[in-house]
């Protein structure tokens, strides 16, 4: 296997000592004795508690950084070799099959222990690392045939694993920091190389709109994976999300019936990331590739509140006051996934004023005024603010009877309602018309 040339360069160039070693020690030296112990750590605590942490080399320590960096490599390709490919798979298949224990009338083929302990010694090694007896244990407490379990869900599992580790082995490969977690420029580099093989975005990408494609894949990983903005996600957490197979989705072919009419249930798919993307440009009126608060405006229903789109422009990232690509899409994931926990903490930062962590009655009332400057337009009826602090303390019953926490909205359930009334007009009029259409609320 091939070194890293950069790696090979640095050893090269490597120099252990300055100093001349003279011919008394070359001739002294015996190597074949014994090293000499390590020193021993001071601290007692180390004899009980072992190392679990190790600090990467900074990459100004360039050979020990490449060190690293080839070894992990070198580690990744072991692992993809002992992956089972499609031949491997089939063959799999067909030992399940020569060991079905019974067939039931609904064409269900089922295998029992023993049979199962059978099949452990017809396959290979590489197989039988997956086809272990918690497996069977596992598969058989979900099972409704007492003692037995069907060869398809000893099948798919073991699909499903080697599908999740070639995953993980793929993502692990843009791991520069060897830590577990990918930072967005790795995740960027990642989205790029594996467009040539989804097959349902390779051939409809236009090269311009590349780096918008990726920027809206890479944000909705962040989003939803990233919610406290440290500015890495974690592989174990992309995998276990289930985003990932939404994106690897995209390598199968495209049936017959998606091209006469394109799908946007998959929101890594051509028509979804265009939906979003298009929706930017119409919403940028003086095509100058950013949005004011006023052209935000228009999103949605239209009747985002004044205030809250204020708050929205003093907490995200802005240039000369105007938002890009990249907030918009946060922008756009929070209001469409108001029942996701990652959304709530987008959408309180935005309602948390005074940054103390939770809202106040005066925190409700200056939302307040964004819906009475709309009911103002509409002739309607006032509404007593009372009122309308007392039905969200009312729904939300925070521990603190005089403070709303993100941990209380998650506790009360309506966490989507209560956040809704506040920011958007709309939402705030279903609400309290409910009685009269239900329906809508």
């Amino acid at each position: 296997m091939e070194l890293d040339p950069e790696l090979v360069k640095e050893f090269a160039c490597l120099q252990v000592s300055t100093r001349e070693i003279s011919a008394e020690e070359l001739a002294n030296f015996d190597e074949n004795a014994p090293l000499g112990p390590r020193s021993q750590v001071k601290h007692p605590s180390y004899k009980h508690v072992p190392q679990f942490f190790y600090v990467p080399p900074p990459p100004d320590d360039k050979l020990r950084y490449l060190l690293r960096r080839e070894a992990h490599s070198l580690f990744l390709q072991q692992q993809s070799e002992e992956l089972l490919d499609n031949d491997e798979l089939n063959e799999l298949w067909s030992k399940l099959e020569q060991h079905v224990t019974e067939t039931t009338a609904k064409k269900q083929q089922l295998i029992n222990y023993d049979d199962y302990c059978k099949l452990q010694s017809a396959i290979g090694k590489k197989c039988r690392r997956y086809l272990t007896a918690r497996l069977f244990a596992h598969l058989l407490s979900d099972s409704p045939y007492l003692g037995s379990v069907e060869i398809i869900s000893i099948f798919n599992f073991t699909m499903r694993k080697v599908f999740l580790t070639q995953c993980r082995i793929g993502l692990s490969f843009y791991d520069e920091v060897g830590q577990g977690y990918l930072r967005e420029f790795d995740m960027e580099n990642y989205i790029l190389d594996i467009i040539p093989t989804l097959k349902q975005i390779r051939d409809k990408m236009q090269p311009a709109f590349e780096k918008f494609y990726v920027c809206t894949v890479v944000r909705r990983f962040y989003f939803f994976l990233d919610h406290l903005r440290t500015g890495r996600i974690r592989i174990t957490d992309m995998l276990a999300s289930g985003l990932i197979n939404e994106l690897m989705e995209l390598r199968d072919e495209p049936s017959p019936t998606a091209s006469s009419q394109p799908s946007q249930s998959n929101c890594f798919s051509m028509p979804a990331v265009l939906a979003v993307y298009g929706s930017y440009l119409n919403l940028d009126l003086d095509h100058n590739g950013l949005l004011s608060k006023q052209e935000l405006a228009g999103y949605g229903s239209g009747t985002l509140t004044s205030i809250f789109l204020d708050r929205v422009f003093e907490e995200c990232h802005t240039y000369d006051g105007e938002m890009d690509y990249k907030t918009f899409l946060d922008f756009v994931l929070a209001l469409e996934n108001r029942q996701t926990s990652s959304a709530m903490h987008y959408l309180f930062r935005m309602l948390d004023v005074q940054h103390t962590g939770y809202l106040t009655m005066q925190t409700l009332h200056y939302f307040f005024k964004g819906i009475e400057e709309q009911l103002v337009v509409l002739n309607a009826e006032p509404i007593r603010f009372e009122d309308f602090n007392n039905e969200i303390f009312d729904m939300v019953k925070p521990k603190d009877p005089c403070k709303i926490t993100l941990q209380d909205l998650h506790n009360c359930g309506q966490a989507e309602t209560v956040v809704s009334i506040l920011i958007e007009f709309h939402k705030f009029w279903a609400y309290e018309n409910r009685d009269d259409n239900p329906q809508h609320v």
